[in-house]
């Protein structure tokens, strides 16, 4: 009998519920609600099933993250910066940055909407965090995963922040639909809502295989610094562009660019354990994370009301919410707020050039904390 009952009090204590506090279970609740946010809203589930997925699984094994872990070596690819290199390896294959090429004056729209970034910066100084904290947590700003991964693994803290840090940046990625609809209404009429824009010019085959090799040529040589990001960007859209290596563009925006996602959201997810995640400075990161991405979705508006202005109402000031580095998602955003005031108005593509310009801003944004922080 006593045999009986110490076998059932081993196998009690093996089970998951023997070693969870009130935490871990608050932190499955949040994996399930964005699993419902992903599964029934189908808001970005390629990023957030496998982030929630491994949230629920940390949270009720949290050795799975821990050293010699499964979760443990996929996260060291993340603390190392490959991982999310390599998506923008995919990105650049999959991107067709020809509205970009069409029309240069989408750069502008495009920076402008890095100002979130470093009006978080500074806010986040004011609320506590030191430069390299500042740095990274800002970049959430651009509403940009991969490279809100990559500073905070470049600046050293893949161990403290950088969990928090992807989570909150890749649940603003999915809520792009729902954030930045309010702050574009509020700040353009319906007049400008309802503008018209000019079919984009046609963009050559030399254009399109020169872009790629003379941004990276112009960008890497004045800030060294942004060399994996913008590089494997530039060259997975060589790929596409080229030509002659199909197999690699299909690779890189296919096979490659999905496995890479499922390694990166379920490392990324199972940092969000109880222990780590419950805390305040991890509210002060979602809060901080909202305010940049909001200021850079305003931003790109207000900027894209003065070259509305400048141009005499050629340029619809929506597609400068497009701006923050959410491809495409905020270009389709920019799309379905005109669509609302005129069903026969067509941004998309308009649109996609800040969107595109965006994704550039922000991994300079990064490279330019590094070189200020003397990371490489």
């Amino acid at each position: 009998m006593d045999y009986l009952v110490n076998t059932l009090e081993n196998l009690a204590g093996q089970t998951a519920f023997a070693n969870l506090y009130w935490g871990n279970y608050v932190m499955i609740l949040v994996a399930f609600f964005f699993l419902y946010l992903a599964i029934r809203k189908g808001f970005e589930p390629l990023l957030l099933v496998p982030i929630s997925f491994g949230m629920l699984l940390s949270n009720m094994f949290p050795d799975i993250i821990a050293d010699g872990g499964l979760m443990h070596f996929f996260y060291q690819l993340d603390e190392w910066s490959i991982l999310p290199s390599l998506i923008f390896l995919g990105v650049g294959a999959m991107t067709d940055f020809g509205p970009l090429i069409a029309n240069p004056k989408s750069f502008l729209l495009g920076a402008a909407a890095q100002f979130g970034i470093y009006a978080a910066y500074f806010l986040a100084m004011l609320m506590g965090f030191n430069g390299l904290e500042a740095a990274a947590i800002s970049i959430i700003g651009g509403a940009d995963g991969p490279t809100s991964i990559f500073l905070a693994g470049k600046l050293g803290l893949g161990g403290t922040l950088m969990g928090p840090i992807a989570v909150a940046a890749y649940s603003y990625m999915a809520l792009v639909p729902v954030i930045q609809p309010p702050i574009m209404k509020l700040l353009t009429t319906e007049k400008e809502r309802k503008i018209k824009m000019e079919q984009l010019r046609p963009v050559s085959k030399l254009e399109r295989i020169l872009f790629p090799i003379v941004v990276t040529v112009v960008v890497v040589l004045v800030l060294p610094t942004t060399a994996p990001l913008v590089g494997m960007l530039m060259l997975g859209n060589l790929f596409r562009e080229c030509g002659v290596v199909k197999q690699l563009t299909e690779t890189a925006s296919n096979a490659m660019m999905y496995i890479v996602v499922i390694l990166l959201g379920t490392s990324v997810g199972a940092t969000t354990t109880a222990q780590n995640f419950l805390k305040m400075s991890t509210i002060k990161i979602v809060i901080l994370g909202l305010v940049a991405f909001a200021f850079g979705t305003a931003a790109g508006v207000v900027f894209g009301k003065i070259m509305c202005k400048v141009t005499r109402g050629k340029v619809n000031p929506l597609i400068g919410s497009a701006g923050v580095s959410a491809v495409p998602m905020a270009a389709r955003v920019s799309q379905k707020v005109g669509a609302e005031a005129d069903p026969t108005n067509f941004l998309l593509m308009h649109a996609m050039g800040p969107n595109v310009a965006g994704v550039i801003g922000t991994a300079v944004a990064a490279g330019t904390f590094m070189a200020i922080f003397g990371v490489f």
